[in-house]
């Protein structure tokens, strides 16, 4: 078998797996220790997170002709790429959190519902809260008002009884 024929497969299968992403990033992952990446994978797998380590080479052939094709200039020495599909920030954040134990792990860079990060934008995704932490926030917000004016009712009522 030719090479191109080896590699084919390959391409195809991080084509595939940007095909409907919602967020990709690439991350430099040289000198974490083999326990250290053990975790970063378990904690982007609970996270939904696809985690691999892929050719640049191969990147950038699977990426040509999407919205990943920006992150090209990004594929400079080893690079593993972090994709989600449903969680645009999941990624980020949490390469980010973990980061914080293992400060040699770096984001080189992203793409996020189709713009380009750099590093520094890619930190500022990941201080945004996931999808599910905003909805209870957003109920939350909502129920308040309607708990403290059924707390008045509620006091008025009794007052009016005593």
């Amino acid at each position: 078998m030719a090479k191109v024929e080896l590699k084919q497969p390959v391409v195809a299968e991080i084509s595939e797996a940007v095909k409907d992403a919602a967020s990709v990033v690439l991350v430099d992952y040289r000198g974490l220790t083999v326990e250290q990446d053990t975790a970063l994978r378990k904690s982007l797998r609970e996270a939904g997170v696809t985690y691999k380590v892929y050719k640049n080479t191969m990147m950038v052939r699977a990426f040509e002709g999407t919205d990943f094709a920006q992150l090209g200039e990004f594929l400079e020495g080893p690079s593993a790429i972090a994709i989600s599909k449903t969680d645009a920030t999941a990624p980020a954040r949490e390469i980010a959190k973990f980061a914080k134990t293992a400060p040699k792990l770096e984001i080189k860079g992203g793409v996020v519902e189709g713009t380009l990060y750099d590093a520094k934008g890619m930190e500022n995704i990941a201080t945004i809260p996931s999808r599910d932490e905003l909805l209870s926030k957003l109920l939350g917000s909502l129920q308040s008002p309607i708990t403290n004016f059924a707390r008045v009712i509620k006091q008025v009522a009794e007052k009016q009884e005593a």
